[in-house]
């Protein structure tokens, strides 16, 4: 039950190109969207979730039209934006009882069973009763899984879902979507390194409405070894070694400046060799596209 994109082109009405002939291949589990802010996530979401129109393109979810079959889409479709509103003075349970009866769960004994499940399966059943302006944001963000999960949709979309949370609700609501992708097509889409480095089996990095790279994950990093290079260096150096060498990325470290570099062999001696990761990955992939250092959009890794 692949979800299939084909050349996929939105361009706004100031002349912003959001999405640049996208194709993309989604398979059952997770899979992960990666790219800086502004990069054309959210276009390519929304218009997978029939909340905008694409210019030019198809995109077909197990033999229904996404673009012509809106209704259609959005009986299978569970998504949860990066922001959304509830009633502050409403409980979880009633309103999910309200959203199961607009999702078409009209008796009674069955809708109740669907949310109480809904609440067990989202950790949230002990605080069913609590009003939802007393949630915290994992809490709510648990809540909105919960929205997006009536009906059993086979494809479900989050929006930068941890953005914002602790650790520990990070880490609880990862495993929460780490579970749905066992059943249906689940699309993270975000800014964070981590989150797709943990949960998605496959991922696409995009920016500026192209994608730049699709595949596995742990592939892609294994794909690196060997080739990124690491130096401290005086950030005064840092125009001299971008002139010589083939700089992926730059950071602050007390007072000095750590560069990466790709290269099949050692620039010289004083490189030292670095095991790779997925923000290496982004980072080259960008490098290769011919995206200067200083307008990267750096992913957030959490420390």
């Amino acid at each position: 039950m692949p979800l299939k994109i084909s050349n996929l082109s939105k361009t706004y009405p100031n002349g912003v190109r959001a999405l640049d002939n996208v194709t993309l291949t989604v398979p059952q589990g997770m899979f992960g969207l990666l790219g800086p802010n502004g990069a054309g996530k959210s276009t390519l979401i929304r218009t997978l979730a029939t909340l905008q129109e694409a210019d030019s393109g198809s995109i077909d979810l197990d033999g229904v039209d996404v673009l012509r079959e809106k209704e259609k889409v959005r009986r299978s479709l569970g998504y949860l934006p990066q922001e959304f509103g509830v009633y502050p003075k409403v409980n979880a349970e009633e309103l999910l009882d309200h959203f199961a009866i607009l999702k078409g769960v009209m008796d009674r004994k069955e809708r109740r069973e669907v949310v109480h499940a809904l609440l067990h399966q989202t950790n949230l059943y002990e605080a069913r009763k609590k009003h939802l302006s007393g949630y915290s944001g994992g809490m709510k963000q648990r809540f909105g899984i919960a929205l997006a999960l009536i009906g059993e949709p086979k494809l479900i979309i989050v929006d930068e879902p941890t953005a914002g949370l602790d650790p520990a609700e990070r880490v609880r609501f990862l495993n929460l979507l780490s579970e749905l992708g066992e059943n249906s097509i689940v699309i993270l889409s975000t800014h964070i390194v981590d989150d797709v480095a943990e949960l998605c089996s496959r991922m696409a990095i995009i920016d500026r409405g192209r994608i730049l790279l699709e595949g596995e994950p742990l592939k892609a990093i294994e794909d690196l070894k060997g080739r990124i290079w690491k130096k401290i260096i005086d950030r005064a150096e840092l125009p001299e070694f971008e002139a010589r060498c083939t700089v992926i990325s730059s950071r602050r470290l007390v007072g000095r400046t750590v560069i990466h570099v790709y290269s099949p062999s050692q620039p010289d001696p004083s490189f030292a060799a670095v095991d790779p990761d997925l923000e290496d990955v982004y980072f080259s992939s960008m490098k290769a596209a011919g995206v200067p250092l200083e307008a990267v959009g750096a992913p957030e890794v959490l420390a």
